[in-house]
């Protein structure tokens, strides 16, 4: 029975995503309907100009570990092969769906919107749009339906959403990050490059007539500094954005792709030919540093020789007094922001997630050697209260239960109406 019910959410589900793309591609906006780009600026449908200013959903569809707290379990694969060693499959799978289904809601968007931002950057997972085994679903993802979600609430509260591939096939940092295999091999393989472009033509079919979405974010901080062959690897980067954006542009010509730099979309000297495209703009990531206009100064330099736009696609992590002055700075040198990242355990973000009651077994046991299944064995805390603590922690990561953090809301130019 708990099949066929599953079955028939399954065929519903899919149903109203192919029933939503049908009425998207019958109602075609105009193309001034959606965000463009001027010079170094982006404008807005009314003509006005659009300064970025946001947060990132980092956590909810591509899991990193220390948004939960554990250090060593820090990628997506490394959490859920932990989680399954702890507690079993079962458990895990539902977990996951319960962790989709709570941790980013409605009412998270409209206290995003509350607080005065105006954009929201979503990462995801590639897996979200195959048939590979992810966050407890096997066979045909639910990533339209996941996004479609998003749509809908930016939609009603007024936000612009950025879609951001932040886990590529194959990984395409080499780091937890990209939940990789420690390399990216992305650049390495011809399969993982054509399911990547697969995916972005697939993604933009089905939302070319959304104006909610600002644009296609390709890939998320290619390419970690820590290989010998960074320059060889950073050659790659800009013919495989190319073949990206010719994809998409076989199916939606009305938004804007945004590309990033090499080495935690910090190095734009790799991008010999920047202005290919007609709707094109760059994005940086920085954490830490000077919080001066020299720190970012051949960001600066790149995006004024280039005569795009720039936008701080992450940034975050720090004092409330380093982010307001950073903030400042950005706004200055006209390069939006959206912070990283909105919520995780503790505080540093819009929303600070609540420690369950036994989470420590839970960190412990993610810290612990598990290499044999001895290992395993041994380190393996009580059934019933790592099962406790994980739904505790659900529970805890509902908007209604989290702890909105003021101070570093206001230090991002932002406020808090709640």
């Amino acid at each position: 029975m708990k099949y066929i019910i599953y079955v028939l959410l399954f065929v519903g589900g899919f149903a109203s995503c192919q029933q939503k793309q049908a009425q998207q591609q019958e109602i075609a906006p105009a193309p001034e309907a959606f965000v463009r780009v001027s010079g170094q600026d982006l404008i807005q449908p009314d003509g006005s100009k659009l300064f970025i200013k946001g947060t990132n959903l980092g956590n909810w569809l591509n899991p990193e570990g220390y948004m939960f707290g554990f250090n060593k379990t820090n990628s997506g694969r490394f959490i859920n092969e932990m989680f399954c060693q702890m507690v079993g499959p079962d458990f895990v799978a539902e977990f996951w769906k319960q962790f989709k289904d709570n941790y980013i809601t409605r009412k998270d968007v409209e206290f995003i919107a509350s607080t005065g931002a105006n954009t929201i950057r979503l990462p995801f997972h590639y897996k979200l749009f195959t048939d590979e085994d992810y966050m407890g679903v096997t066979g045909v993802q639910d990533g339209f339906a996941r996004v479609d979600s998003v749509v809908n609430w930016c939609r009603d509260n007024n936000l612009y959403l950025i879609l951001d591939m932040h886990d590529a096939p194959g990984g395409q940092t080499g780091d937890n990050i990209d939940d990789s295999y420690g390399y990216p091999w992305l650049f390495e393989s011809e399969v993982s490059q054509q399911l990547f472009c697969d995916i972005w033509k697939e993604i933009a079919d089905y939302y070319k007539n959304e104006p909610v979405i600002l644009g296609y974010e390709l890939i998320n901080e290619p390419i970690a500094p820590y290989f010998e062959n960074m320059e060889e690897l950073n050659a790659k980067l800009e013919p495989l954005h190319k073949r990206a954006l010719k994809a998409i542009r076989e199916v939606d010509n009305n938004h804007i792709v945004l590309i990033g730099g090499a080495q935690w979309n910090g190095n734009f000297k790799p991008f010999k030919d920047a202005a290919y495209d007609d709707k094109l703009m760059y994005t940086c990531h920085r954490y830490g540093g000077d919080p001066t206009k020299e720190a970012i100064r051949t960001l600066i330099n790149f995006r004024d020789s280039v005569n795009l736009p720039m936008y701080m696609g992450e940034i975050g992590h720090n004092t409330d007094e380093w982010q307001e002055a950073f903030c400042k700075v950005m706004e200055e040198n006209n390069i939006g922001y959206t912070f990283w990242p909105y919520k995780k355990i503790d505080g540093s973000s819009f929303m600070g997630i609540k420690v369950p009651e036994g989470w420590e077994q839970v960190v412990a046991f993610s810290e612990a050697p598990r290499a044999t299944y001895k290992e395993i064995r041994d380190a393996r805390p009580d059934q019933e209260v790592a099962k406790k603590a994980m739904s505790a922690f659900i529970e805890n990561s509902k908007c209604e239960n989290c702890m909105p953090q003021t101070g570093y809301i206001r230090s991002l130019g932002l406020w808090v109406n709640k």
